[in-house]
């Protein structure tokens, strides 16, 4: 059972849900699959990860904290990444607060924060001009909202090959060599914006790489290309290369920050998960952190937030 893989159709009536609904989980990066051909597949540890993952959080005692957590869950939406999913799991764990994550790329996430949507956006876009993360857009999105961004992480982005490098992958030049195909992540990703801002500065033509419109939305969809000989360099991040067994070779470092927008209906646990942030407990939660700086983790960067709105 371990190694099974299923069609969408069988984990369609696995979920009780529509065909439909899966390849949308599928395209959001909520659940993530491989193709074999045109074939997709979703493996049964994905399947029992996305099941935890989407579990309800156990109700709190009322009697504890009566009026501290809401009915409302948090809508977090934005960019995959390992360490978000982590923090959701945790956030059920430790606070009993419920998010539910929509992992649809960076701009779309900040997106659906803007339109209020979501309560977080995920993101790590880095603007051609400025050569800054994240702030130049939400500057040009949010003018009279009150918003908090807090830095979560910064990380390696970089070429993920096969283990030993077989094709001697080692710059955006070699991406147009004739011998190599490459998988892309979709438009509007921030490792997208990060990696066509490069391929400009090298002056390099998305149309002489194969495989540039070959998209996938998310780090290890992405990253099981390379892993399953189905292409052979991806750009992403190196826990993704980690997770599989590849090698990476590091070309950035990026930030990856948190946008929290307060309304009257969250504040309360918008707060509660800004300091569970900052907490010695959260930092202590994490492992497994190859190709992560956390020495930022809970900075505040930016806020237009009343201070009674937030601390």
């Amino acid at each position: 059972m371990e190694g099974k893989a299923y069609t969408p159709d069988e984990v369609a009536q696995l979920f009780q849900i529509s065909k439909h609904t899966v390849y949308e989980l599928i395209k959001r990066g909520e659940l993530q699959a491989f193709k074999v051909g045109n074939k997709m597949r979703i493996e049964h540890t994905e399947i029992e990860r996305y099941k935890e993952n989407t579990k309800a959080p156990t109700k709190r005692i009322q009697s504890e904290q009566p009026d501290l957590y809401t009915s409302f869950p948090i809508r977090l939406s934005g960019s995959h990444d390992f360490l978000v999913e982590h923090f959701v799991k945790q956030t059920s764990k430790d606070l009993h607060l419920q998010i539910q994550p929509t992992y649809i790329g960076s701009l779309e996430g900040l997106m659906m924060l803007y339109r209020g949507q979501s309560d977080i956006a995920a993101m790590h876009l880095l603007d051609p001009a400025s050569q800054e993360y994240n702030l130049p857009f939400i500057h040009q999105l949010f003018v009279y909202e009150s918003i908090l961004v807090q830095r979560f992480v910064s990380r390696e982005q970089g070429f993920i090959v096969a283990k030993g490098n077989p094709k001697g992958i080692s710059t955006f030049k070699d991406l147009a060599r004739k011998d190599v195909q490459f998988v892309n992540r979709q438009k509007g990703a921030g490792t997208r914006f990060l990696f066509d801002s490069m391929l400009s500065t090298h002056g390099i033509n998305p149309a002489e790489i194969n495989g540039y419109l070959n998209e996938e939305w998310n780090h290890l969809s992405t990253a099981s290309y390379i892993s399953r000989g189905m292409a052979d360099v991806a750009f992403g991040i190196q826990s993704a290369a980690s997770h599989l067994g590849l090698d990476f070779i590091p070309i950035a470092k990026e930030q990856f920050d948190l946008v929290f927008r307060f309304t009257d209906e969250n504040k309360k646990n918008l707060n509660e998960l800004i300091h569970y942030l900052q907490s010695d407990s959260f930092k202590n939660s994490l492992t497994d952190l190859d190709g992560y700086d956390i020495s930022e983790l809970g900075k505040v960067i930016y806020t237009t937030a009343k201070m009674e709105e937030t601390f």
